[in-house]
């Protein structure tokens, strides 16, 4: 782990050099008109400065993300375009938001050019301005601590959403998987995702009486279960957007998150099903 923050360190030293070099240009030069304008990697913007993806990754991300026609894909500081245009061409609806108009401009017409404006769409805004809270599936190539600015907002996101980060992790929000690009991909060619969880964490009471615990880290869970008077640990808590498995005692049970009520299974059959209701956090 300190090998990787070692590295994602350096990277940020990176984006903020070629900030810096991209800086002084645009003081020294008038800004290109749209029709001619060429994005220059490392260039500086708001709050990051822009690197484009590799197409290899962004196809990975996408797949790793589970990307279907049925999905919303909003995709933060979208630059030139191209995760949300790949994603239209998979015939997936897409909203790209991005802060230098230029880059709208750019890809706007590259949508065009590719023959998916009808669902590749991309507007101008800041990324913490912008409700992004109808997406499906966000994607993002941002520096760690603008990832950590968001992370609040995307936990409250409807549970299964799927988030998919370039490169940057969450801080101490573990990711649910990670993979390399792979191929003649050379630099910013890991991506991580996430699944966002159902919240959990509070007082569970079953028809009988007893009750479970939980206290919730993103998506593990650990706690106790009583009943009876007597206590068990609850272990190895997990969840997978509303999907919840855990063990008590024992038992290993399964089942699903739908909002103040879990209703569990013990897939072998030798424990009793339950269903608890939250009832204090």
């Amino acid at each position: 782990m300190r090998a990787i923050r070692t590295w994602a360190a350096a990277c940020v030293i990176s984006l903020a050099a070629l900030g810096a070099a991209a800086a002084q240009v645009a003081t020294a030069e008038k800004p290109a008109a749209p029709s001619a304008y060429v994005p220059q990697s490392g260039q500086a913007g708001k709050d990051v400065v822009w690197v484009p993806s590799p197409q290899a990754l962004v196809d990975r991300m996408l797949d790793m993300g589970g990307a279907t026609k049925e999905d919303y894909l909003i995709d933060l500081g979208s630059g030139d375009g191209r995760t949300v245009i790949t994603a239209a061409k998979r015939g997936i609806r897409a909203l790209g938001v991005e802060y230098n108009p230029d880059l709208v401009a750019l890809s706007l017409k590259a949508a065009e050019e590719a023959g998916v404006s009808d669902r590749a769409k991309f507007v101008q805004g800041d990324i913490f301005e912008t409700n992004f809270s109808e997406a499906t599936l966000l994607t993002l190539f941002l520096l760690p601590d603008l990832n950590l600015r968001l992370r609040p907002t995307i936990l409250e996101m409807k549970p299964g959403t799927r988030v998919v980060s370039n490169t940057f992790t969450m801080g101490d929000w573990n990711p649910d998987q990670s993979i390399d690009a792979g191929g003649d991909c050379t630099s910013f060619c890991r991506a991580h995702k996430w699944v966002v969880p159902a919240k959990v964490g509070g007082t569970w009471r079953l028809p009988d009486g007893s009750e479970m615990k939980l206290t919730q880290k993103y998506q593990t869970f650990t706690g106790t279960f009583t009943s009876g008077g007597k206590e068990v640990a609850v272990r190895d808590g997990r969840l997978d957007g509303t999907a919840i498995s855990f063990s008590v005692g024992d038992a290993r049970y399964a089942g699903q998150v739908n909002g103040t009520r879990i209703e569990a299974t013990s897939p072998d059959g030798k424990s009793q099903s339950w269903t608890g209701v939250l009832s204090g956090t």
